[in-house]
């Protein structure tokens, strides 16, 4: 039930369950039954997957749920409220990312002897190693 409402695999699911992400319980039939709640977790899983959370990341935030009972309003809030830095940093470089690539990918330039648009003379290189005008 779980798998076809969430449309996520059966084996994401025990996968998610083996990390500590979701918590099931047997019947006397020895099916895993998981709180509705459960549905909210794997949306919340999907989500900060799609934005580039690490499972580790998605494991902690999840742990600040309650275990056991449906979270409240105001338990998700505070997951939210505590993940809105990581997000707009996160915002802030795909707009950086996003500028930057209609003229150079911030500047690691492959030719640097011809680059005179974003980083003449390499100054961007004494600054550090990489694609520096967007990863600052």
């Amino acid at each position: 039930m779980l798998a076809s409402r969430t449309g996520v695999a059966v084996s994401a699911i025990r996968f998610y369950e083996d990390r500590g992400l979701l918590r099931s319980w047997r019947t006397d039939g020895n099916q895993r039954r998981f709180l509705r709640s459960d549905i909210r977790r794997i949306s919340f899983i999907l989500i900060a997957q799609k934005l580039g959370l690490g499972l580790d990341e998605i494991e902690g935030q999840l742990a600040n749920l309650p275990a056991g009972r449906s979270p409240s309003l105001g338990d998700w809030q505070k997951v939210s409220r505590s993940m809105r830095v990581a997000i707009d940093e996160k915002i802030e470089l795909l707009s950086r990312a996003r500028n930057q690539l209609d003229h150079c990918i911030g500047c690691g330039c492959v030719s640097l002897p011809r680059c005179q648009t974003m980083n003449r003379e390499d100054r961007l290189g004494t600054v550090g190693a990489g694609p520096r005008l967007v990863l600052k």
